[in-house]
C-alpha cells in the first residue's frame, strides 16, 4: 500500500490543489482532496508538497533512446523502457521503420517474450510499425530499398495479440484501403502518413477505418487552399486523432499554435519521434540503416532531412504550453487520456482516478520530473 500525500493533482478532468492518492495492487484506489481521502494503516507514504502529480506519460512514436535502435535491435526495448521514467513515460509504443519483414517479425518476438524478471520501467504497449507501406516520394529518413504496395499476405500476424498496435501507412497506394479494413477488424489502429495522398484519398482511408495521423506536416503534401490534401483531411475530421512532434523544428511554433486552436487536448497528441540519440550528447547516431548526424536541437541525414527527433515528453509538454500559452490541465489530454483513449487503455491510463493504472508522475514548478510511479512502483527519482 502507497499514499501521496498532499500534491497539487492535475488530471485532464479536475485539479485538486491540496491532493491524495491510495494506491494497492498497481492501481489507484483512491483519489480526492487530502481531508477526505482515508489512509488505511501501514501504507508507505510520499509526502509530495509542493508538487504537482499528473497522470503517466504515453509516447505513441519511440524509435529508440540512450542509445539503442529498436529496428536494427528490437532485443533493446526493455533496457531503454528502463530508463524511460526519467522523462514521465510510463508507457510507449516501440517504433519500427520501413525494414526487411524480418526485422517486424524480431521485434513482435522480443514483445511476446516480454521483459526479464524484475523489470521495472515504462511499459511497452505494442509495437508501431511506420512502414513499410509509405510513399517513395514521401520516405522521409526510411530506406527506399524496404518499400512495398499493401499486402494483405504481410499483414497477417498483425494484431495486439501479436505485439502490433499501430501501424503508418500512405492511404493512397494500391491495396491500401483493403489493408486498412483488415487491420482495424483486428483491432490495429492505422495512421495515415509519409504520403502522398489528395484530400479525397485520405478521406477514403478515414472512411474505411484509419483513426490517427503520424506526425502532422511532416512526409507530407502541405496544406493548399485549392487542395487541402492529407493535412485538411485529417483536422476536419472529428474521428481522427493528429500526432505532433512539438519541438519547434519540425512545426514552427506558430503552427503548433494554430493546431492547438483547431483540436485541443482531445484531438492532439504529441509525440517524440525520439531516435536513439535521445539522452546522449551529440554526435552519429543509428535510425534504421542510416546514420543520423545529431547536434544540440536537431537529428538530420547526411543530406539534411530530419531524421526523428531528440525531443522527451516532459519537453514536449513544456512546450505546447510554451508555444500555445494553455494551461498544465489544459495540455495534459494531449499526451495522457487521448493516446489512452486511441489505444483503448481509457478506464485504465490517462486519468488520475480510483481504479486507473497507478501510473503517475510528480512534477516540480517548472514541470522537471521528479519522480515516476509504474504500476505503483517508484521506478525514477531525482
Amino acid at each position: 500500500m502507497l499514499a501521496i500525500l498532499h500534491a497539487a493533482i492535475f488530471s485532464p478532468d479536475e485539479v485538486i490543489e491540496d491532493g491524495a492518492v491510495v494506491i494497492d495492487g498497481g492501481r489507484i484506489t483512491a483519489a480526492g482532496p487530502s481531508d477526505d481521502v482515508h489512509l488505511p494503516s501501514g501504507s508507505e507514504v510520499v509526502e509530495a508538497r509542493n508538487l504537482l502529480l499528473v497522470p503517466g506519460f504515453i509516447d505513441l512514436q519511440l524509435n529508440g533512446a540512450f542509445g539503442h535502435d529498436f529496428t536494427e535491435h528490437p532485443e533493446t526495448i526493455y533496457d531503454v523502457a528502463t530508463r524511460l521514467p526519467c522523462y514521465g513515460v510510463t508507457a510507449f509504443l516501440p517504433t519500427i521503420i520501413t525494414s526487411p519483414l524480418g526485422a517486424i517479425g524480431a521485434a513482435q518476438r522480443v514483445m511476446t517474450q516480454g521483459a526479464l524478471p524484475g523489470f521495472a520501467g515504462a511499459i511497452p504497449l505494442g509495437l508501431h510499425l511506420e512502414g513499410p507501406f509509405l510513399n517513395p516520394q514521401k520516405k522521409g529518413a526510411h530506406n527506399p530499398a524496404y518499400l512495398r504496395p499493401p499486402d494483405l499476405e504481410d499483414t497477417i500476424e498483425w494484431s495486439p495479440e501479436n505485439s502490433v498496435r499501430l501501424v503508418t501507412l500512405a492511404p493512397e497506394l494500391p491495396g491500401a484501403r483493403a489493408v486498412i479494413s483488415s487491420l482495424v477488424e483486428r483491432s490495429v489502429i492505422v495512421s495515415e502518413g509519409h504520403s502522398m495522398a489528395t484530400y479525397a484519398e485520405a478521406k477514403a482511408g478515414i472512411e474505411v477505418g484509419a483513426r490517427y495521423a503520424t506526425h502532422l506536416f511532416n512526409a507530407m503534401p502541405p496544406l493548399n487552399h485549392r487542395e487541402p490534401s492529407l493535412i485538411g483531411a485529417m483536422i476536419e475530421d472529428d474521428r481522427m486523432i493528429i500526432g505532433l512532434i512539438v519541438d519547434g523544428k519540425h512545426v514552427h511554433r506558430s503552427v503548433v499554435r494554430l493546431i492547438w486552436r483547431a483540436l485541443g487536448g482531445e484531438r492532439l497528441n504529441l509525440v517524440t519521434d525520439a531516435m536513439a540519440a535521445l539522452g546522449m550528447p551529440s554526435g552519429v547516431y543509428p535510425l534504421g540503416d542510416f546514420d543520423v548526424k545529431v547536434d544540440e536541437s536537431t537529428a538530420r541525414l547526411a543530406d539534411g532531412t530530419l531524421a526523428g527527433s531528440i525531443l522527451s515528453m516532459d519537453q514536449a509538454l513544456r512546450n505546447l504550453i510554451e508555444f500555445t500559452g494553455c494551461s498544465l490541465q489544459e495540455a495534459l489530454p494531449s499526451l495522457t487520456s487521448t493516446p489512452a483513449r486511441l489505444l483503448a487503455f481509457d478506464g485504465r491510463k490517462g486519468h488520475i482516478a480510483a481504479g486507473y493504472d497507478a501510473d503517475l508522475v510528480l512534477l516540480d514548478s517548472d514541470l522537471k520530473v521528479v519522480s515516476t510511479f509504474v504500476g505503483g512502483q517508484r521506478v525514477y527519482s531525482l
